[in-house]
């Protein structure tokens, strides 16, 4: 197959994703976002008895709180983290907490401890920085591992560059989708997203090298005169590898998903989304991203000492 022949319309069909998921990106409300990032109450419980994590999020959704993320804590403890609770009104009615705990009561029997604590805007506001900081700093990472790996070729910072722009195309689409998925079933983008990102960056670029390693071994046997040649024999070599490691990647993921994944749902479905696309940039993407700097003349593949003589 000629990937390489193709790479026009690869370009153009990661751009059609890219740019839908842009729009959805600029549609109020851009993401359905967790506690984490715009703040709320976590309410943790110990009951006296054993409590079932997916009959507790019914509750809470007949209480009003559907959005609310629920993490069973042992056999009877729970963590309840939901949008922020009101207090008593100026009637004298009760509180939210007290409405939800003497509604848990009646549904799990007697709680033995309970403590509340606020998460604020501010804090929710630092979350997302340090979360924008940690991909960040990890793409540079990356992008300085792959050029001393790759030191031995001339031009080896551009390996790194095209690594990381596959990882950031990878990305872009995750939250794309995320943004319109956000819309259609309520997908909440929170601290478990942020993890499956960096997962997904790491997965990409895994995945990019094996393919960068195999071009750098071709070119060194002269297996073809042109690069182009060369990056689709390189594809269609590792190919295999990379769709038997993506597709029982996905089986997993899928088996989670289907099997009920409620507290790490946001992280499955990144992963998901992640590891579709991450392998398909490290063929359409990153490998034809360096033919294309060849065309013009950078010679990305050429060994050092072949480019100083």
């Amino acid at each position: 197959m000629d990937f390489v022949g193709k790479r026009k319309w690869f370009f153009i069909f990661s751009a059609i994703l890219i740019l839908v998921g842009v729009v959805s990106m600029s549609i109020a409300p851009r993401f359905k976002v967790g506690i984490e990032f715009e703040g709320g109450s976590a309410l943790s419980l110990t009951f006296a008895n054993e409590v079932d994590e997916d009959q507790m999020r019914s509750v809470m959704a007949e209480l009003g709180h559907g959005q609310a993320i629920v993490q069973q804590l042992g056999d009877t403890g729970v963590l309840i983290r939901t949008t922020t609770l009101e207090g008593p009104d100026n009637d004298g009615g009760i509180s939210e907490r007290n409405s939800i705990e003497e509604r848990l009561t009646d549904v799990f029997g007697i709680i033995e401890t309970s403590e509340l604590s606020a998460v604020s805007e501010v804090v929710a506001k630092e979350t997302i920085r340090n979360a924008g900081i940690a991909v960040g700093v990890a793409a540079l990472f990356i992008m300085v591992y792959i050029s001393f790996a790759f030191r031995l070729m001339a031009n080896s910072v551009r390996l790194g560059v095209a690594a990381i722009i596959a990882a950031l195309h990878d990305v872009l689409i995750t939250l794309g989708l995320f943004s319109i998925l956000g819309k259609v079933i309520d997908l909440e983008v929170n601290a478990m997203f942020i993890t499956g990102i960096l997962t997904v960056v790491g997965y990409s670029v895994h995945d990019t090298i094996v393919v960068f390693d195999r071009i750098r071994e071709n070119t060194v046997r002269r297996v073809s005169r042109g690069l182009g040649s060369t990056i689709n024999i390189s594809i269609m070599e590792t190919i295999g590898r990379s769709l038997t490691t993506s597709i029982t990647t996905l089986t997993v993921i899928l088996a989670l998903l289907l099997m009920g994944g409620g507290t790490i749902e946001s992280l499955l479905y990144t992963l998901l989304i992640g590891v579709t696309v991450g392998t398909y940039s490290s063929i359409a993407i990153a490998s034809q991203l360096l033919l294309v700097w060849e065309e013009n003349g950078m010679m990305p593949f050429r060994r050092r000492q072949e480019t100083e003589a």
